[in-house]
């Protein structure tokens, strides 16, 4: 076989196997994992709609005859899930020779490719290969101006995005969603020590991590101010935000930080919103947003301008 093609220095890329056989997902599995692919699998369409919604795919191959939902149904579910991302590449798998008109129907519905038996891995596995390679290259173009670079998480305009997207879905869901503003700082008098060391970018660098660490696959990151980071949590009442505070906050603060070689205690600030059900809500997730960071400045007695840029974005 050629030598691998993806860039794995990131992360290898993840593809689902949907398919009620699990000896062709074996198969497939033994091909995949050299190319430096790592696999999940799903034997029913139930289970890989589960799956693609928790997992964010790379790539999805489905079987056309699973045996509860077809493949092409399964696409056509996806396509009306706001969530899900258009330009994850799905390759569909027929038992059978199929016909032009069959062909057309699954590109109609959203397959990249239909492939039927007897497969040609080898090709199989270049197409996914090139299929993934274009998705990442897509995604590095439009996170080029979504992502905070400092911190790696969504900047203002990336949470905007996003808060639109998880507003749609719990609206159609009539779902909760919470936002968590939250600021760390450092805790007692100045040392002088602190003169020469960025404590912002520390406190920030430690905040961010922690966050990521803590977040759900289902919940969104972002940097929302100077210091401020902010968690969008989908399926999320008030009672689930301040899990989420007290999470952050015992990861946070349970480990001091060392500033020229002096160890600093860490405290964190927080406020949050939450709706119940949003298909009632006459708020959207980028209102959420600014009424917890509004929480956030009230529990801190301080006065920021992220809402503000925020607002600006969300326009």
């Amino acid at each position: 076989m050629a030598t691998p093609v993806i860039d794995l220095q990131s992360s290898p890329p993840l593809v689902l196997l949907a398919n009620d056989q699990e000896w062709a997902s074996r198969a497939l599995e033994s091909v995949l994992g050299p190319r430096g692919f790592a696999t999940v699998r799903a034997f029913t369409g139930r289970q890989a709609l589960e799956l693609i919604r928790t997992t964010r795919a790379d790539a999805i191959v489905l079987d056309a005859g699973l045996p509860d939902i077809s493949g092409l149904d399964v696409i056509r579910i996806l396509r009306d899930e706001p969530a899900f991302v258009a330009g994850t590449p799905i390759i569909l798998l027929s038992s059978g020779a199929s016909t032009r008109a069959q062909r057309l129907e699954a590109y109609r519905t959203g397959a990249w490719e239909l492939l039927s038996e007897p497969y040609d891995i080898e090709a199989l596995v270049l197409k996914l290969e090139l299929f993934v390679r274009a998705r990442r290259e897509a995604d590095r173009t439009l996170e080029g101006g979504l992502l905070d670079q400092a911190t790696g998480l969504y900047n203002a305009r990336g949470l905007a995005r996003r808060a639109r997207e998880i507003g749609a879905e719990a609206a159609r869901r009539r779902a909760s969603v919470a936002c968590v503003a939250l600021m760390a700082q450092i805790e007692g008098p100045e040392d002088p020590a602190d003169i020469s060391a960025d404590l912002d970018g520390i406190v920030l660098g430690r905040l961010s991590d922690v966050c990521r660490q803590a977040a759900r696959v289902s919940d969104v990151v972002g940097r929302l101010g100077r210091s401020e980071l902010v968690v969008i949590a989908p399926f999320t009442g008030a009672d689930g935000a301040e899990r989420i505070i007290a999470r952050i906050r015992s990861l946070v603060e349970s480990v001091p930080v060392r500033i020229a070689d002096h160890a600093r205690s860490i405290r964190l600030n927080a406020g949050y919103a939450a709706v119940t059900d949003f298909s009632t809500s006459s708020s959207d997730v980028v209102t959420l947003l600014l009424r917890a960071a509004s929480e956030l400045r009230r529990s801190r007695g301080a006065v920021a301008t992220s809402a503000e840029r925020l607002a600006i974005s969300a326009g």
